[in-house]
């Protein structure tokens, strides 16, 4: 992605200090192709989203990777396992897919499951402090005579 910067950059090279593709190329670190899509249209920043992101290879074994995270985060901290080692688990059962992929899609779940517990939330509510002349159960009663005995010292 090119940050709006970048192109100014480019635009200036090109159009104000007459330098060539090439040699914007090489001072900005940039690829031809990215530095004539810059100066032909008149975008201000370039950016690439994937509409659909496909999941070809883990789409059969999402259901168990489901199931194998879930128990994961139900484990105590010190015995859970890393993605690795679910990867590698879901390798022994089958799985051809890669490791990142694996890492992606437990990023996504664990990003679900913590919006959907913030869901969930329920604030504590507090009672009010009692009053400074209240009288609390299990506490003495203050005496008048005692607190201006007190303040004379």
């Amino acid at each position: 992605m090119l940050v709006v910067e970048t192109i100014a950059k480019i635009r200036r090279a090109y159009f104000q200090e007459q330098k060539t593709i090439k040699q914007i190329c090489g001072e900005l670190r940039v690829s031809r192709n990215t530095v004539r899509k810059v100066i032909r249209s008149g975008v201000t920043e370039l950016t690439y989203e994937r509409t659909i992101q496909p999941l070809p290879k883990i789409g059969p074994w999402k259901n168990k990777l489901d199931e194998m995270l879930a128990a994961n985060a139900r484990k105590p901290k010190r015995e859970r396992l890393t993605l690795i080692r679910i990867f590698e688990e879901l390798r022994s059962l089958g799985h051809d897919g890669g490791h990142d992929a694996v890492r992606r899609y437990a990023a996504s779940w664990s990003k679900e499951e913590q919006e959907a517990s913030a869901v969930a939330y329920v604030p504590l509510i507090f009672a009010p402090l009692p009053q400074p002349d209240a009288v609390c159960p299990g506490l003495p009663a203050r005496d008048a005579g005692a607190s201006a005995i007190s303040s004379d010292r």
